[in-house]
């Protein structure tokens, strides 16, 4: 995690003044174990090879705070499909996108569970890439997601009869993400969220790798804001002490560091960055020092499949 986010913040700053730290908190997501999450999220078998999916608990978390009862949940690139069947068992609407077949069937899988179990919001998942949020096809969505809740991917998907590659460079998967976070943005409504969720990554000495700072200049790049900066714990915290929830592999690699001479501590979190529309969060931002503004001043957004609309007069 870095200390402070580089990116300026929307309203304009008085000579010398820095822009402020977006709100820092914490959410107990990791009191039951990821096996465990799955089961009570009924899971299909299999979802748990997703190793970049965001975890039932940290999902619902984001669900609960970032919705209401109704509203509509995208997860643009959303893997084996935990953040729909939250989104369905939360009682909200669930949209996914995924080009891998291998994820497809899972979340299809995963939201047919979910109804079963007596889920009865509209679910679905689309065979296709975030890209086709841009086109006429996604015409009926803009300015109507809730939440937009998706995870930073890096792992590269394999088939199961191969050995598994090395993750992706981060900034190749940023820069993927950055491209999602595009064509996401007109199609939330005025009020709603975009939550990123990113697992740790170490660079081969065993440092943390910086994701924050470029997801924020990513984000802002997109039109979005900074609001949050959040830590989701995979790890349960019993009083005043955490007992870590790392899998065998994530331990053994720690084993290994320590052997070699450069101890690294288990990671016990998800990093998770919360956005709002720019204008949104100017207009929130100005309310809260309580400077006047115009109702007359529209924000136009660019075009979206040829409309024009003032952002900040989207449906609610």
């Amino acid at each position: 995690m870095t200390d402070r986010p580089t990116s300026p913040w929307p309203l304009p700053l008085p000579p010398g003044e820095e822009p402020p730290i977006p709100p820092l908190s914490v959410w107990s997501t990791g009191q039951r174990d990821p096996a465990a999450q799955l089961r009570n999220s009924g899971c299909v078998p299999g979802t748990d090879a997703d190793t970049d999916r965001i975890p039932p608990a940290v999902a619902a978390y984001a669900i609960a705070t970032h919705t209401r009862p109704g509203d509509l949940v995208l997860d643009p690139d959303c893997g084996a499909g935990t953040v729909l069947t939250e989104a369905l068992r939360a009682g909200r609407h669930a949209l996914g996108l995924t080009a891998r077949n291998r994820w497809w069937t899972l979340a299809r899988a995963n939201i047919t569970a979910a109804k079963t179990a007596g889920a009865w919001r509209d679910g679905s998942v689309l065979d296709a890439r975030p890209k086709v949020l841009a086109t006429i096809r996604a015409a009926g969505l803009v300015g109507r997601v809730g939440l937009v809740l998706t995870a930073l991917r890096t792992t590269p998907d394999e088939p199961t009869d191969r050995a598994p590659s090395p993750d992706r460079d981060p900034d190749s998967a940023i820069a993927e993400l950055a491209a999602t976070l595009t064509y996401c943005e007109p199609l939330l409504r005025s009020g709603g969220h975009l939550v990123v969720v990113a697992r740790p990554r170490r660079h081969p000495d065993g440092s943390l790798v910086d994701l924050t700072t470029p997801l924020i200049a990513a984000a802002r790049a997109a039109g979005l804001a900074p609001v949050e900066r959040c830590v989701a714990l995979t790890a349960e915290l019993r009083g005043s002490r955490l007992v870590n929830r790392a899998s065998l592999a994530e331990r053994r690699a720690a084993a290994r560091a320590r052997a070699a001479g450069t101890p690294t501590a288990l990671t016990a979190h998800h990093e998770v960055l919360v956005f709002q529309l720019a204008h949104d969060a100017e207009l929130a931002d100005a309310a809260a020092v309580d400077i006047p503004w115009s109702t007359g001043d529209q924000v136009i957004r660019p075009a979206v499949n040829g409309v024009k609309y003032p952002g900040w007069r989207r449906a609610a």
